[in-house]
């Protein structure tokens, strides 16, 4: 595969819309904050656990800052009102040798689209390519979609770390 910092590939939808999946870019700060402000506070709450609508300078830093060996991002980008936006994103985070957890998020108007199993069919490509072994997510229990997307991709229940969330993990090997 190549440089995982330069991908890019055109997907259709569901519904025949086209979008590009993408990797994150430092310039994409702006449109990242422009997708949030469009998110539902159930959404927010579903991707950080809180009710979460301004991000610290660390935080953001650290959602933007991706070295795409570690930290890998990419965001789902579409024709939007006759510009381009930013419509959802997913990311991987090596948390030790081989492993890494999973989030994603969805614009809540392009949700049920498709875009997270895009973007998971997407991540675990470049996971696999990268040599790692494991991914994880940590999901609410009620966030049924998202459960479903892990579902859909071999994603099973393991032991939980916290009892508010289901623990998933899926082998890569």
């Amino acid at each position: 595969m190549s440089d995982p910092a330069n991908y890019a590939k055109q997907e259709l939808l569901r519904d025949g819309s086209s979008v590009e999946i993408r990797a994150l870019r430092p310039t994409d700060e702006g449109d990242m904050l422009a997708a949030l402000a469009q998110i539902s506070a159930q959404s927010l709450q579903r991707r950080f656990f809180a009710m979460k609508r301004h991000f610290s300078d660390k935080e953001r830093a650290f959602f933007m800052n991706v070295d795409f060996r570690n930290h890998v991002a990419l965001v789902v980008v579409a024709g939007d009102a006759g510009r381009q936006t930013i419509v959802g994103g997913g990311r991987y985070i090596v948390v030790e040798s081989g492993q890494a957890e999973m989030a994603f998020v969805v614009i809540d108007a392009w949700q049920g689209r498709g875009i997270g199993s895009l973007l998971m069919r997407h991540l675990v490509e470049i996971a696999r390519d990268a040599g790692l072994h494991e991914l994880t997510a940590e999901v609410l229990p009620e966030n049924a979609q998202m459960l479903s997307v892990f579902g859909k991709f071999g994603f099973k229940p393991a032991a939980r770390r916290d009892p508010q969330t289901v623990h998933l993990a899926l082998t890569l090997d």
